[in-house]
C-alpha cells in the first residue's frame, strides 16, 4: 500500500535560514548522510512529447507524476531512477537503482534492458519512453542542507542555489555550466512529514515573513532553459506520429 507524505514548500530569505537553523537545533539533527553543511543534488528530469509534466504542474492539475534520475556529489555511488506521485500537498516516491553504464544507455535512446527488468518502475518508464516519447527534459542542480526529527518522522530541508545545467544532458558531468533559476537571496525550505505534524514545528514554521509557494524546481529550471528549445523542441519527433 502506497504511503504518501506531507510536503510543504516555502521560499524564504537567508536571514531567515539562519535564524530557522538556531531555533531547530534542540529538536532537530543533521541527516547522516550529510556531509559538513550538507550535499549537492542533482536531477535529470524527463518530460513527454506533450511536456506533461510541465503543463499539468502550470495548469495545478492535483494527481500527477514526474520522472527523473537522481544523483549526489556527481558520484555514481547511489543513482536512483525516481517517480514522484502528487496528490495535491501529499507526496509518494518510488525508485529504483541504475548503473552508470544503465544511465548511458537511456540518455542513447537504448531502452530495452529496462523492460527485462525485475523493477516494475523501469518497465513502465520503457513504456513511458516508447509510447509517449519520454526524453531527457533539463538538469537540476541545487546544494541541500536536511534536518530530521524522529518524532512524527519530520525531515526539514534548504535547497539553496537552485540551478538548471545546460550543455548537455550527461548528469556525471561536473563542468557543465549553470543558470541560477531563483534570486540570489531566496532559498526553497521544505517540510515534509508522514504521521504528524509535532507543534514544535508549526511554531518554528512558517516564517512570518516567508512565502507559502506551490515551488517547483523543475518547472522553475524549465523556464530558466526554455529559450534552449522554444516551440521546436519536439518537432522532429511530433512529425513521425
Amino acid at each position: 500500500m502506497r504511503q504518501f507524505r506531507n510536503e510543504w514548500k516555502y521560499l524564504i530569505n537567508y536571514g531567515e535560514y539562519e535564524s530557522l537553523k538556531c531555533q531547530m537545533k534542540p529538536y532537530f539533527h543533521l541527516d547522516p548522510n550529510a556531509k559538513g553543511d550538507g550535499y549537492l543534488i542533482r536531477s535529470l528530469y524527463f518530460d513527454d512529447l506533450w511536456n506533461s509534466a510541465y503543463e499539468e504542474k502550470e495548469v495545478g492539475v492535483y494527481f500527477r507524476k514526474k520522472y527523473r534520475i537522481r544523483i549526489y556529489n556527481f558520484s555514481d555511488t547511489s543513482i536512483k531512477l525516481e517517480r514522484k506521485l502528487k496528490q495535491g500537498s501529499y507526496i509518494y516516491k518510488e525508485s529504483a537503482s541504475l548503473t552508470r553504464d544503465e544511465v548511458y544507455k537511456i540518455l542513447d535512446g537504448d531502452y530495452e534492458f529496462l523492460l527485462h527488468s525485475d523493477n516494475n518502475l523501469c518497465r513502465e518508464f520503457y513504456f513511458e519512453c516508447i509510447s509517449n516519447m519520454m526524453r531527457p527534459r533539463v538538469i537540476v542542480d541545487y546544494d541541500r542542507t536536511p534536518f530530521i526529527m524522529d518524532a512524527g518522522t519530520v525531515r526539514i530541508t534548504f535547497d539553496k542555489k537552485v540551478r538548471a545545467a545546460v550543455g548537455g544532458f550527461d548528469i556525471f558531468d561536473d563542468s557543465l555550466p549553470t543558470l541560477s533559476a531563483l534570486p540570489s537571496d531566496k532559498l526553497i525550505m521544505e517540510i515534509k512529514y508522514t504521521e504528524f505534524l509535532p507543534k514544535i514545528v508549526k511554531e518554528l514554521a512558517p516564517p512570518s515573513r516567508s512565502e507559502f509557494v506551490a515551488a517547483s524546481k523543475y518547472v522553475l529550471c524549465c523556464d530558466k532553459t526554455k529559450y534552449l528549445f522554444d516551440n521546436n523542441y519536439y518537432a522532429d519527433e511530433r512529425s513521425l506520429i
